[in-house]
């Protein structure tokens, strides 16, 4: 087999695309752009396997332009202006539509790079799609995002695994010359994660053991046997960055400092982005530890800013003295919780009314129609404290932080008892 299946079996057009219904799906916003023929720059923000770079040479071909393709992690200012300085030359009557510009893991484009783009995607030179993995808005700078639409690919669906499993089976040149049978679904569709590429190459990887029959059984504990035989194989594309950052976290969390500064190393000698590991470790500040400690999060936030200041390879010190502190930290993520709980129940309620003697009353005609009216002002009040309701009077009976059993916590859930009484027993 020349080429990995995932790869022959890459779509060609739109018909062919699996997953991703509300971008592309009959009427969605980026079908009905490519049918009309005219593609503004944007970028496709979403997980390993989804369909990024597919996507992409899709629009290409259906728009008969040249298509460039760069990766940001081997290509830098030179290799963009060499991109756009072709895409110049490029005659007039051919251009249709300007040349499409594709740069793979655009957040690892550093400012000077992003930069260079900025003229050419302005003017129309070139139409920039970009794929990242990773938060634009975090990633890409100011003016270039303020040039692109931003559109979110999803992790495909139990039954968009399960489809190109089928397509696999029946369709690919190979694969379709043997009697596959898939007797059990589960473990394939757990393990790929909802990433397509990772589907296949499971698929790949059990048919592979068995290449000399006629006839191949999927079954799942032919699934975890052969991923637990080679547990890198299935993942070609390098997506094993997802499950390091994972294991990372997991292991801050269940304070451990040992596994967490070695997951970090196998990051640091990877080549992994020093920055996406400190937005990290802020996130585990804020969730792991929370209010057990909140020194870790300004910790954590200072780590962040060092990190830039500093530069690499000193930066990795300071990664590690974060990710040791917060392992050892006690935990908490009752703030955690308690946000879900309450965006949870607005989901329920709706906009409920804001209570009218907490309203804010600037005008007069508020005032008449009671904005404002009996608002105890807090600080008029021995302690800084009287009671009074502050949420709408449907929700009154309602608790959505729950303080957990720690040293910093308890301390608050005491003073919760001694202010609110039996709210909080």
């Amino acid at each position: 087999m020349s080429q990995p299946l995932a790869e022959r079996l890459r779509p060609k057009t739109l018909d062919d695309y699996i997953g991703q219904k509300h971008l592309v799906g009959d009427q969605a916003v980026l079908r009905r752009m490519i049918e009309a023929g005219r593609v503004p720059s944007f970028i496709l923000w979403g997980p390993p396997g989804v369909g990024k770079t597919t996507l992409a040479k899709i629009i290409a071909n259906k728009l008969e332009t040249p298509f460039y393709t760069l990766s940001a992690i081997s290509s830098g200012v030179k290799d963009v202006r060499e991109v756009i300085d072709r895409a110049k030359g490029i005659p007039l009557f051919n251009k249709t539509n300007s040349p499409i510009l594709f740069i793979d893991e655009i957040h690892r484009f550093s400012k000077s790079q992003q930069d260079s783009l900025l003229s050419a995607v302005e003017t129309g030179t070139v139409t920039l799609i970009g794929a990242t993995t990773e938060n634009p808005s975090f990633e890409v700078i100011r003016p270039l995002l303020s040039r692109c639409q931003v559109y979110v690919l999803k992790s495909l669906e139990r039954e968009d695994l399960l489809t190109l499993l089928n397509k696999a089976i029946t369709e690919d040149i190979f694969l379709k010359e043997k009697k596959i049978i898939p007797k059990e679904t589960d473990a394939v569709i757990k393990y790929s994660g909802g990433d397509a590429r990772k589907l296949l190459n499971i698929l790949e990887l059990v048919v592979s053991a068995e290449e000399e029959s006629d006839t191949i059984e999927i079954t799942d504990k032919k699934v975890v046997d052969r991923l637990q035989e080679n547990p890198a194989a299935y993942d070609k594309g390098g997506e094993m960055h997802y499950d390091i950052i994972s294991a990372f976290i997991k292991s801050i969390r269940g304070s451990d400092p040992d596994a967490a500064i070695y997951w970090l190393a196998r990051m640091v000698e990877g080549g992994e982005d020093p920055e996406f590991i400190a937005r990290r470790l802020l996130i585990s500040a804020a969730e792991d530890i929370g209010l057990a400690n909140p020194n870790a999060l300004l910790l954590a936030n200072a780590c962040f800013d060092a990190l830039r200041k500093i530069g690499w390879p000193e930066g990795r010190i300071v990664l590690a003295e974060t990710t040791v502190y917060l392992a050892c930290s006690p935990k908490s993520n009752s703030a955690y919780m308690a946000i879900d709980k309450a965006v949870a129940t607005v989901g329920e309620t709706g906009n409920l009314p804001v209570p009218l003697h907490l309203r804010n009353a600037p005008t007069k005609l508020m005032k008449e129609l009671d904005y404002g009216k009996n608002y105890k002002y807090a600080h008029s009040y021995e302690g800084s404290f009287v009671k009074q309701d502050y949420l709408p009077d449907e929700l009154l009976k309602h608790r959505f932080w729950e303080g957990r059993h720690n040293p910093a916590e308890d301390k608050l859930i005491e003073r919760m008892k001694q202010l609110w009484g039996s709210r909080y027993e």
